[in-house]
C-alpha cells in the first residue's frame, strides 16, 4: 500500500485533555475514533467503527505515531518509544502521549490548555469494510479492521482523504459484470456453442 490508501478521519467525542505526569510535560489524551457513531456526510456516503476495527492493530503492535494535525513535523510520540499508548474500550480508541519538550509538544499543551485544539483524529489503511444502507437508505460504510497508521490532536473537525472510501463506494454501487462465456478450445470466439451449431448447420447442407 502506499501513502495514497492512507484515510483521516477526525472523532467528534469530546475535547483532548490536558494531565499533569509522564515523562515529558504533561500527557495529552483523548479519543482518535468512537464506535458505532455515523459520520457526517462524507460526500455520498456515511461512516461507522466497528468496535474490531482495532483488534489486529493492536495485537500485532503494529508502530503507531502521534503527530499534531498529521504534520511529521510535529511528532510527539510513538508506540515503540513507549511515548504513545493505545486503548480501544467501550466507547472507541483511545490514546494517551507523553509530550515532549519540544517546540511542537510545548505548543500542543499550550493549544490544548487554551481549548484551540478541541479534537482527535486518526490515520489509518483499510483492511476489511462493508457497505450496507442506514435507516433512511444512505450508503454506510463501516470500518471493520483497519491498519492504525496515527492518532493525532487537531484543531479542525473536518473528514478528510476520503477517496479511497470512494472508490470502494463505487464498486459496491456498480453490480459486477457476467464473467464472459470462454471458448474451452482457446479459439477466442466468446460464443462457441454458437460457432459450433453453425459449423453443424454446414455439414448438414452439404451432406
Amino acid at each position: 500500500m502506499t501513502t495514497v490508501d492512507i484515510e483521516i478521519r477526525t472523532a467528534s467525542l469530546g475535547p483532548v485533555e490536558l494531565r499533569e505526569g509522564g515523562d515529558g510535560i504533561g500527557q495529552l489524551t483523548g479519543y482518535a475514533a468512537v464506535f458505532n457513531r455515523h459520520s457526517q456526510n462524507l460526500g455520498g456516503f456515511v461512516e461507522q467503527v466497528d468496535p474490531t476495527a482495532f483488534n489486529k492493530s493492536l495485537a500485532d503492535n503494529v508502530p503507531v505515531m502521534a503527530r499534531m494535525n498529521h504534520d511529521d513535523a510535529h511528532l510527539l510520540g510513538t508506540t515503540w518509544a513507549g511515548t504513545l499508548t493505545l486503548e480501544a474500550d467501550g466507547t472507541g480508541l483511545r490514546y494517551t502521549v507523553d509530550l515532549p519538550d519540544t517546540q511542537s509538544g510545548r505548543d500542543a499543551k499550550v493549544l490544548a490548555l487554551r481549548g484551540d485544539m478541541k479534537w482527535s483524529s486518526f490515520a489509518f489503511r483499510t483492511i476489511d469494510d462493508e457497505w450496507s444502507q442506514t435507516e433512511q437508505g444512505f450508503p454506510l460504510r463501516t470500518l471493520r479492521a483497519v491498519q492504525l497508521v496515527d492518532v493525532a490532536p487537531v484543531n479542525s473537525p473536518a473528514y478528510l482523504d476520503t477517496t479511497v472510501a470512494a472508490r470502494s463506494l463505487a464498486a459496491y454501487q456498480t453490480p459486477e459484470a457476467p464473467a464472459p462465456v470462454t471458448d474451452p478450445e482457446g479459439s477466442g470466439d466468446p460464443h462457441p456453442s454458437v460457432t459450433v451449431r453453425a459449423m453443424r448447420l454446414d455439414l448438414d447442407a452439404q451432406r
